[in-house]
């Protein structure tokens, strides 16, 4: 049996489905614990460690933001492209970052929620109707793919394709680099063949109010945006605004469905649900977001060397007994609850807006719909790890009838 504080592997069945143990653990013996495996990284999982890490934007870049080294040498990507602000440093950065805010503020996110609202109420209306479903596959699945789709303004007939290229990225390409390439290689062809529509829709005057078309008539210091950094945001928006997403929204349907008093206390009281949604961010974090250190340095005595990788857990942070009470238990009205599940510092969630609202209607409707629900008796529940981690398969029943 290898020792996790020298040999942790975040790719790992079992610590896919169970890491909050492995964390425990770590925190006593060895909080910063470090690997050889996928090019070798560092791994904090105190909140105090993990906040630090995200905050020194010194010595740790955000230029490579996975466990694996980015692809290169793809025919068809861009070879200095980036998914700018995830991978932006200062100063480039704070631009970057200004850039995309106004579309993620919460006055534009309201826009998205009526049809949020109704997406996820004839999703889960279908499942009720018919007695049982894959809460992950059929719903979680289904809502953040759909409302990225609407917001960039692409045919929502897409959505099955986003949602085999962002598996493809973010889940099988982690492990498997040709998958990844195949991935990121329809993505960009797609948004490169959908950013040149929307060019020749500006030059005819015919533009829309998509983030596509707003990213490309904006400027900075009264230069236009370059179309290789608007092409990386979208790729980020796209990527990271669903996998994440989706990810979040099934750990909340596992959850309701194998916690019967939290369901049924906010069937009773639906007004919970907003503070309800805080608990379950935190205590289901999916995202592990990696920094690149640019010198040597030292942290909490481990010698770090230019060129290692930071695994900056949320999820352990998030679990942390020295920040919050009772960790591993779920408090659906807990009050003090400082979560880091969008991240920490300069490169918190722009898209923290959106998450928030998708998971709390998503939660709301389902409740509407499907008050009492398990988990299916053969519980062939799948989850995704590595660095965005939710379950995949979530088979449920639909127990003591369905919402009239």
């Amino acid at each position: 049996m290898t020792d996790v504080a020298t040999d942790y592997d975040i790719f790992d069945p079992g610590y896919v489905v169970e890491p909050y143990p492995v964390w425990a653990a770590l925190r006593q013996r060895c909080p910063v614990a470090h690997t050889d495996r996928w090019g070798g990284s560092w791994l904090p999982t105190r909140y105090d460690d993990v906040v630090a890490f995200a905050r020194d934007v010194e010595h740790f870049s955000s230029e490579s933001v996975t466990v694996t080294p980015a692809i290169e040498g793809v025919p068809g990507i861009p070879a200095d492209i980036k998914a700018p602000p995830i991978t932006s440093d200062p100063p480039e950065h704070h631009w970057a970052r200004r850039l995309i805010l106004p579309v993620f503020a919460p006055q534009a996110v309201a826009r998205y929620e009526p049809y949020t609202r109704e997406l996820c109420a004839s999703l889960a209306a279908e499942i009720a109707a018919r007695g049982a479903g894959d809460g992950a596959a059929q719903y979680a699945q289904y809502i953040p793919v759909r409302v990225i789709s609407k917001m960039l303004g692409v045919d929502e007939s897409m959505a099955d394709d986003f949602t085999g290229w962002i598996r493809g990225a973010l889940e099988f390409g982690l492990t498997d680099p040709k998958a990844q390439e195949a991935a990121f290689l329809s993505i960009f062809n797609f948004l490169t063949a959908e950013i040149a529509t929307r060019q020749a829709a500006i030059a005819a005057g015919t533009a829309g109010d998509d983030i596509i078309s707003y990213l490309l008539q904006q400027t900075v210091d009264g230069e236009p945006v370059l179309v290789d950094h608007v092409l990386g945001t979208c790729v980020l928006i796209l990527v990271a605004g669903i996998d994440t997403t989706w990810s979040s929204i099934g750990s909340a349907i596992w959850h309701l469905a194998t916690h019967p008093e939290d369901r049924r206390r906010l069937v009773a009281d639906p007004s919970l649900v907003p503070v309800a949604v805080e608990e379950l961010l935190r205590a289901y974090s999916p995202v592990t977001m990696a920094r690149l250190a640019t010198s040597d340095v030292e942290f909490a005595g481990c010698p770090i060397s230019k060129g290692d990788r930071i695994l900056m857990s949320f999820p352990a942070a998030n679990r942390d007994p020295e920040q919050f009470e009772d960790p591993d238990t779920v408090i659906i009205d807990r009050e003090v609850n400082r979560h880091v599940a969008f991240g920490v510092g300069i490169h918190r969630c722009a898209g923290s807006n959106l998450a928030r609202m998708e998971l709390r209607i998503a939660v709301e409707e389902w409740l509407k719909a499907i008050p009492e629900c398990a988990l299916a008796e053969d519980d062939e529940t799948t989850w995704a790890g590595g660095q965005v981690r939710g379950p995949r398969h979530l088979p449920i029943v639909i127990t003591g009838g369905a919402a009239k």
